[in-house]
């Protein structure tokens, strides 16, 4: 992780505690004031995002330690982890926001609301509007999922300050009305709260459990290779993120099996440092010899891609060579099976091996079934 990168997070993350402590004092005592139950939901919603915006400074600080022994590929997804936490953290304050609201209903209070409290309300929500674009473009800058989480935070806050707002002013104008309008306020805060903590928990789950690379870096990532020549095709691209700014890239790279072995292998070098240096990340690359001078390689495969097609259109075969023996002719090659396909890797090995079979019955196929990492 970059200094600057750091840098921006934790400033970010500084502005937003400051300003959400604020926001708590100035909604906790219209609430105490006003004997809301809601405003003091919402002033408690502040003070955890203040807490949140803590944790994330720490994952900032944590997650931008460098590699050791311990940890080779870095601290990067303490970051996703500091993510996590304020996740939690904003479930736990919804159903403790919920519980007041609803016992608020059960047992409500005469409200005494005043312009004062209308003024804060409305302050906080153009603080909170503020709030959001601040993260969101920092998280975007520096590709902060929990800066990104902060913003739909801020977002949620505003609809739920909103939704209080409106309440006050109502009971303002009409004092006299027996609805419970405060308890749901109350809840509907609380059930923002919540349902903005389970969007967060997926969102920064999903990069800890492994999420496919993006289709637009896959494809630069392709196009850099292939102007590498005489690179003819990559396959078996895999992604490995360990956080902001640790990358890691392996892939297979094609090459013509007629040339020089040592020319090829400084072509492989060379596309490595490239992409290295392009997508500030350590790549591997695999290098597959393809015979472009057997004619019957092209045919071979041709005609299984075509048939592995009418079993799903996205299964594909690569690595494919043709090995003579005494009694038999080994066919060799990978079908990468997409996740959405219907039959077992035992059921489609079989499947083509028999295909390839009805093609040539001299023909003993040696099949791989590869998963999709893109």
């Amino acid at each position: 992780m970059s200094e600057n990168r750091q840098k921006v997070g934790i400033i970010t993350s500084a502005v937003g505690i400051f300003l959400n402590i604020l926001l708590f004092a100035g909604k906790f005592i219209a609430g105490l004031l006003s004997k809301s139950v809601a405003v003091i939901a919402d002033a408690f919603n502040n003070l955890s995002d203040a807490a949140a915006s803590i944790i994330s400074i720490l994952g900032f600080k944590l997650s931008s330690k460098s590699p050791d022994r311990e940890h080779p590929y870095g601290h990067g997804r303490l970051e996703y982890i500091a993510g996590l936490i304020v996740s939690f953290l904003i479930l736990v304050m919804g159903w403790e926001l919920l519980k007041s609201a609803v016992n608020s209903i059960i047992n409500p209070q005469e409200l005494n609301t005043s312009l004062v409290t209308v003024i804060i309300l409305t302050s906080s929500i153009l603080v909170k509007i503020f709030m959001f674009v601040m993260n969101l473009v920092a998280g975007k800058k520096i590709n902060s999922p929990a800066l990104i989480a902060t913003a739909k935070d801020s977002l949620s806050d505003v609809i739920s300050t909103g939704a209080v707002l409106a309440i006050v002013i109502v009971t303002i104008i009409f004092p006299n009305i027996k609805i419970p309008l405060d308890g749901i306020a109350g809840i509907i805060v609380a059930l923002l709260v919540l349902w903005n903590g389970i969007q967060s928990t997926k969102e920064t789950m999903d990069p800890l459990l492994g999420l496919p690379p993006d289709a637009e870096l896959v494809k630069a990532i392709e196009e850099e290779i292939l102007t590498h020549k005489p690179i003819i095709g990559i396959h078996d691209l895999i992604v490995h993120d360990y956080g902001p700014g640790r990358l890691f890239i392996t892939v297979h790279a094609e090459v013509p099996g007629n040339q020089d072995i040592f020319d090829l292998h400084e072509i492989i070098d060379q596309t490595e440092c490239a992409l290295d240096t392009k997508f500030n990340c350590l790549s591997s690359i695999h290098m597959d010899p393809i015979d472009l001078n057997n004619p019957e390689v092209a045919k071979v495969k041709k005609y299984i891609s075509d048939v592995a097609k009418k079993i799903h259109p996205e299964i594909s075969i690569h690595d494919l060579r043709i090995v003579p023996g005494e009694n038999n002719t080994n066919v060799i090659f990978d079908a990468i099976k997409p996740y959405s396909c219907n039959l077992t890797d035992f059921e489609l090995t079989k499947f083509l091996f028999d295909k390839v079979r009805e093609y040539n019955n001299h023909f003993t196929s040696v099949i791989k079934i590869d998963k999709p990492f893109c």
